[in-house]
């Protein structure tokens, strides 16, 4: 089918009607957009697994420094209770005395996010950052 122009020439117009297509592509986009957002489930929802009592070496313990966190918030450095604030100190007194040791830290998964946050910053003030989260 072809065009004539509006003075009733001959003359054939090659334009393209871009119109359907660009319709077809909005389409497509809005259809991936809702697929992606179904697909990925939004924000940290992670959840930590149980934690097991399985058996560790005497080595293994004796190179780590334990930091465990319950659903409270209540912090236990190597088995002795620490607090949000005297955690920076405890850290760094673990580790000037151990030296430079691997941190497993061991917490609830109900623990309040904000502890963690402040262990992981004592750690780095207290001059490591091999810190590591203990699953299941």
């Amino acid at each position: 089918m072809s065009l004539l122009s509006a003075q009733g020439d001959s003359e054939v117009m090659a334009e393209i009607n871009i119109t359907p297509f660009t319709d077809v592509l909005l389409v497509l986009l809005i259809i991936f957009m809702i697929l992606a957002a179904l697909s990925a489930p939004p924000g940290f929802e992670k959840q930590l697994g149980k934690s097991s009592n399985a058996p560790t070496t005497q080595n293994q313990q004796q190179h780590n420094i334990q930091i465990m966190v319950n659903s409270k918030g209540a912090i236990f450095v190597d088995g002795q209770k620490a607090t949000a604030q005297t955690i920076y100190a405890v850290l760094a007194a673990d580790i000037r005395k151990r030296g430079k040791k691997h941190i497993a830290l061991i917490a609830d998964a109900k623990a309040p996010y904000g502890i963690i946050i402040r262990i992981l910053d004592a750690a780095r003030a207290a001059g490591t950052d091999d810190v590591g989260f203990v699953t299941s």
